[in-house]
């Protein structure tokens, strides 16, 4: 049997076309800059639409030679709007070969109109949790559908669902004890319940369109990350790099290699699998 392709070869995303959700988050900014590196044509899909125009022009700048982008603005738990920012893709690229769904609820600060983010379970608000899954579990499976039905058409495609290490083990809740809530002196930091479950929810939702779609040359994998060092309390930092094996947290730009190898051709014989980059935290 020939082999087939170079290294560089395999992991070059030239005039594909990728959609990221969350693109103007701390790690969506990540994959989308790797993505436009690889040669692909990047739609930045945010909630926040200004940010990901901002984010656009700053990745126009650096790679417009070889790529196009565009910023489209999205509510990922809303079914319409997933349908728009589908088309809008479609209309101006004609295609979809990547989908990498990143968006997840973020909270700043813990404080929401719909309750504290960061509640204990017995005290857990309902509201908030319903918004979780509305966002990280039925948004994923909105945005699998609208653009699924996309590359069925097509007979290819690539998904990467983004999950986290609290999908799959329950969180250290050690690490954050006498860790203060800046925004909330009176609330300390944890992983709320919402959270983990939504994200473990993730992976089976991978498992399942994987070998939904493998007749249809459509592969589904989900990308697991560590947590990222974003500016947090030192003595978090402490805690959290003490109970990882390589001694520290992820610097935001150690996913960009992962997610590459995941939309690209080095990963043509892989679905269904969950790639854990976590600095060793789920070996113990």
């Amino acid at each position: 049997m020939k082999r087939k392709g170079k290294i560089p070869e395999i992991f070059d995303l030239q005039g594909k076309v990728a959609l990221v959700t969350g693109a103007a988050g701390l790690l969506g900014s990540e994959y989308a800059d790797a993505l436009c590196q690889a040669g692909a044509h990047v739609v930045l899909a945010d909630q926040h639409f200004k940010a990901g125009q901002k984010l656009a022009k700053v990745l126009t700048t650096r790679y417009g030679g070889q790529t196009r982008i565009q910023a489209v603005q999205v509510d990922i738990s809303r079914e319409a709007s997933v349908r728009r920012m589908v088309e809008r893709t479609l209309n101006k690229f004609g295609r979809i070969d990547i989908l990498i769904n990143n968006a997840a609820l973020t909270v700043r600060g813990g404080t929401s109109t719909l309750g504290n983010y960061f509640e204990d379970f017995e005290e857990y608000p309902v509201a908030l949790w319903n918004k979780a899954l509305a966002v990280n579990l039925t948004g994923v499976f909105l945005c699998c559908q609208a653009v699924g039905r996309q590359m069925v058409k097509q007979e290819s495609g690539v998904i990467v669902n983004i999950s986290s290490t609290y999908g799959l083990v329950g969180p250290d809740h050690r690490i954050y004890e006498g860790i203060e809530n800046p925004h909330d002196k009176e609330q300390s930091i944890n992983t709320p319940i919402a959270y983990s479950v939504t994200k473990g929810g993730v992976v089976s939702l991978t498992r399942y369109l994987a070998t939904y779609w493998a007749p249809k040359n459509i592969r589904v994998n989900t990308l697991t990350p560590g947590g990222v060092n974003e500016n947090h309390d030192t003595r978090f930092v402490a805690n959290y790099a003490s109970r990882t094996p390589l001694g520290r947290m992820a610097r935001r730009e150690e996913y960009r290699g992962a997610i590459l190898f995941l939309v690209s051709e080095a990963s043509s014989y892989m679905t269904g699998a969950n790639l854990v980059v976590d600095g060793g935290w789920t070996a113990w």
